[in-house]
């Protein structure tokens, strides 16, 4: 079933409305070397928004990718979501200047301010988990934003499942904000937050927000197996990292590939198209964030709107990319455990 942008998706346990793809502004600027002028991010930015899309990511660590937001939202910021992001280091060499203190939560959320010239965001993510936080002052930090009407909902990125349950139990209890939504890495090579991640995010009330969706280009078919064997060097140099040095060109993740081409070829559309329309689809998913750095990238990622993926299709992407669900998961999820706990018997729910 086609959607458009502006088929808009309830953000977590919130009352506000987004697109369900949002856009990230990563690729704003060219200071790291890789990412859009001015004057096509200001393309990426007008095209989206004229099609319905209201969903904007950004980061206090993007750089001048929030000042370009801001300029480029000025005359429509009423209409727009725009979420950012704190905790990674703004100034290096100041331990304060970085992770989830309330110190750097307020400087950094008045650095976010300014950049993108206005008065409030309207979601605020805690960046990446620092360890060393107590969670509650994160918590009443994030909460006291709330009430001053400087940030209107509360959200949290890279952190372990366990992390995220206790701060939304903790938040709960003691009446302050929610958290209402989830940043991850999810696609079909990357499945293993749906070990914990994705499940407690359902349970907890938090929409689930994908970064990364095409995995650095190898969903969109950027690598081969020559990449694997370092024949080629590969093109895949984005923010500083190459992908094949990581490791992540794998023969598992191109078989992988190889299936969603295949499947994108059936369908008359891109691999990329095809692999965000499995996202589309996820019913655990609210939101994937789409990251281009030329136009013709951005309706590329957008046409997988209109990719309607069959029941056999979806099945054949689930079982090529299927993960190992690891304990307690495996255990509780076999036959053995079943006949133990039911004997037999089917019990119906609603999950």
């Amino acid at each position: 079933m086609s959607v458009t942008l502006d088929n808009y998706r309830l953000l977590g346990r919130s009352g506000l409305r987004v697109s369900p793809l949002a856009l990230g502004t990563a690729t704003f600027g060219t200071e790291t070397g890789w990412g859009a002028e001015k004057d096509d991010a200001r393309r990426l930015f007008d095209r989206y928004v004229d099609l319905g899309g209201n969903f904007l990511d950004t980061a206090v660590g993007y750089g001048s990718a929030e000042s370009l937001l801001g300029e480029f939202a000025r005359d429509r910021r009423e209409s727009l979501v725009l979420a950012t992001k704190y905790s990674t280091l703004r100034r290096p060499g100041d331990p304060n200047s970085t992770g989830g203190s309330r110190k750097n939560l307020l400087a950094s959320v008045h650095t976010s301010l300014q950049r993108l010239g206005t008065d409030y965001l309207d979601l605020l993510y805690l960046h990446v988990w620092d360890f060393t936080t107590p969670v509650e002052e994160i918590l009443r930090g994030l909460d006291d934003l709330v009430r001053q009407g400087k940030v209107l909902h509360v959200a949290i990125s890279n952190t372990p499942a366990w992390q995220i349950s206790r701060m939304q139990t903790i938040a709960d209890l003691r009446g302050w904000s929610p958290l209402v939504a989830l940043q991850l890495e999810y696609n079909l090579l990357e499945r293993t937050g749906e070990r914990d991640l994705i499940p407690m995010a359902r349970e907890m009330g938090l929409a689930v927000i994908p970064y990364s969706p095409l995995a650095g280009g190898l969903l969109a078919g950027k690598y081969s197996r020559a990449d694997v064997a370092g024949v080629a060097p590969g093109d895949g140099t984005r923010k500083g990292f190459n992908f094949t040095a990581l490791g992540t060109v794998t023969e598992r993740n191109l078989d992988i590939v190889d299936v969603l081409k295949e499947v994108a070829a059936e369908l008359g559309c891109t691999p990329a198209q095809a692999g965000l329309a499995w996202l589309l689809r996820n019913p655990n998913v609210t939101a994937p964030i789409i990251g281009a750095r030329t136009p013709a990238q951005l309706e590329d990622n957008l046409a997988a709107l209109t990719v309607d993926l069959t029941a056999a299709q979806l099945a054949r992407l689930g079982e090529v990319s299927a993960i190992d669900p690891g304990q307690p998961h495996g255990l509780l999820g076999g036959d053995h455990i079943g006949n133990v706990m039911l004997g037999g018997m089917k019990i119906q729910t609603n999950r």
